[in-house]
């Protein structure tokens, strides 16, 4: 039993990067570079959302636009 556990010990050694990308599983490196991602996204939010609020203005000023088009032709 102990020459299999070194077997599969050594199996799972030399395909570790291949099980991390089959699994999609995370590495110290992904999870250590979590937080700084985390924060960085949630700096962006009242920017998206100012943006969300002047498009959707922009929006309804063309569609506006249009329906007065429309109304000439």
């Amino acid at each position: 039993m102990i020459g299999t556990d070194k077997y599969l010990n050594a199996y799972v050694d030399r395909r570790m990067k291949y099980i991390v990308d089959e699994w999609d599983l995370s590495t110290r490196t992904d999870l250590s570079d979590f937080t700084g991602r985390l924060n960085a996204i949630e700096q962006e939010i009242p920017h998206l959302k100012a943006f969300e609020h002047t498009a959707s203005d922009k929006l309804t000023e063309l569609e506006n636009r249009a329906g007065k088009l429309k109304g000439r032709v």
